[in-house]
């Protein structure tokens, strides 16, 4: 298996957890931890596992290890960044009002 072969079900669990950022308007703080925590991206993923314990009542059990794997592997994260980008952009034209139309003569 490649490096770079991340199985759909992967990318699936990386878009409901960009989508969930999202909708919680936590996309700048979210952004911002991932892109400082790039460098420790292995060190992260080890330390979700050992607090697992902790977090379970928030997470799926399944889903919470998937994405302690996932997140150790740096593509993943520029993966999970550019779709809380995008949603977060689809989100705001969403929102925003139609221009009012302008009357020049």
């Amino acid at each position: 298996m490649g490096s770079d072969a991340t199985p759909p079900s992967d990318h699936e669990l990386l878009q409901r957890l960009a989508t969930r950022v999202v909708e919680l308007h936590l996309e700048v703080p979210a952004i911002l931890a991932l892109e400082t925590g790039r460098p420790l991206s292995l060190v992260a993923g080890q330390t979700m596992l050992f607090f697992e314990p902790l977090v379970q009542s928030l997470f799926n059990f399944s889903d919470y290890r998937r994405y302690a794997a996932l997140i150790e592997r740096r593509e993943n994260l520029e993966e999970l960044i550019r779709q809380i980008e995008s949603r977060a952009e689809a989100t705001r034209t969403q929102r925003r009002p139609p221009a009012p139309p302008t009357d020049r003569a």
